[in-house]
């Protein structure tokens, strides 16, 4: 197998409503900066992926309009997943094994905000027999699982907002979550509930954002940086998309795709620093760290999920975040998840490391 690195990772600010700017302009600035660190120009991209919803957009092939900031014409190699941005890494990892090139750059584009009530679009992944058609509140079946979860004794309340407090303090580069950051364990608790045991806050707030990875085969990863962060291990596994036949408590699919990364990374997510995991809920933090095995690794250093979540957008940034602590010298081994569907349903797990195998 070919040695894959990621080189270059940008993001923009996850913001609450963009209505200034249509697809192509967000992701063009993040785009620009993305290649500019890794030294390269849009005519050193061998493969383009990108991740979207049209749910979201409210139209059918809305991604079509962030190619104007990729540039199609010359006509380009490129590709699009109709969920989270980190299915788009995969495929762009996939891609480069097959030896047609040797640079692949991977977007997503979060609009969350566009849609008017979140509580009609979100059903859409749902069974469409039996659970589409009660359209269940967004939250409703993390709260499920987070009940259970407290029931077993795997977490508490007071557990939940230790977790949230500690993500908020975490993103410093984010005015508002800095003052989140300040509120008392107790005054978190205080809050009435959304969906018991879960808290507004225990709830990823929707936002808009983009994200851009640049990946690199071989000699090429080597060039753009002197310190890439290579993938060592990627997969993927999924549940059924039925809650009520799985054990909520736990995460099958995750552990069974980390166990196939570490096979491949010839290390396990235990040996890692640094975890950037893709949790919506609070309570999802527990839970994977036990399904991941993790072991004293620093747990969403960024802030995470918990402090924006741009939609098809926050899984690619779990990943551009963990291979930010390897390149900048403050990781030498992490862990990225990302996750698509409810209540943990399909999960990605990717290992990185400092040095190549």
């Amino acid at each position: 197998m070919r040695e894959v690195a990621v080189v270059s990772f940008a993001q923009s600010p996850c913001v609450p409503a963009d209505r200034e700017h249509d697809m192509a302009e967000m992701v063009q600035p993040v785009l620009r900066e993305a290649l500019d660190a890794a030294g390269l120009d849009r005519d050193d991209v061998d493969f383009f992926a990108s991740g979207s919803h049209d749910f979201f957009e409210g139209r059918t092939f809305s991604y079509i309009e962030s190619l104007d900031a990729v540039g199609a014409w010359p006509p380009i190699s490129e590709s699009h997943v109709e969920m989270d941005a980190a299915w788009a890494l995969a495929e762009a990892w996939t891609w480069l094994q097959l030896g047609e090139g040797d640079v692949a750059l991977v977007y997503g584009i979060g609009r969350g905000s566009l849609a008017t009530d979140l509580d009609q679009v979100m059903p859409a992944q749902l069974d469409p027999y039996l659970l589409a058609p009660l359209r269940p509140h967004r939250d409703a079946l993390a709260g499920l699982q987070a009940n259970a979860m407290v029931d077993a004794g795997l977490t508490s309340e007071r557990h939940l907002a230790e977790v949230v407090a500690r993500c908020l303090g975490a993103a410093t580069a984010n005015p508002a979550a800095q003052r989140s950051g300040r509120v008392r364990v107790d005054d978190l608790l205080a809050k009435p509930y959304v969906a018991a045991p879960l808290r507004e806050h225990d709830v990823a707030p929707q936002g808009d954002a983009a994200a851009v990875v640049v990946l690199a085969a071989g000699p090429a990863a080597t060039r753009p940086t002197g310190r890439p962060a290579w993938v060592r291990g990627l997969d993927h596994r999924m549940e059924t998309h039925y809650p009520g036949v799985r054990d909520l408590t736990r995460a099958g699919s995750a552990r069974m795709a980390a166990e196939r990364a570490a096979e491949m990374a010839g290390f396990s997510a235990a040996r890692a620093e640094v975890a950037e995991l893709h949790t919506e809920y609070s309570h999802q933090e527990p839970l994977l760290v036990t399904a991941l095995g993790l072991g004293g690794a620093a747990v969403n250093p960024s802030g995470g999920p918990l402090t924006g979540r741009p939609a098809t957008a926050t899984g690619l940034v779990r990943i551009g975040e963990a291979a930010r602590q390897i390149m900048e010298g403050g990781a030498e081994r992490a862990v990225a998840h990302a996750t698509n569907g409810p209540a943990l349903q399909h999960n990605l797990v990717c290992l990185l490391a400092a040095d190549p195998a």
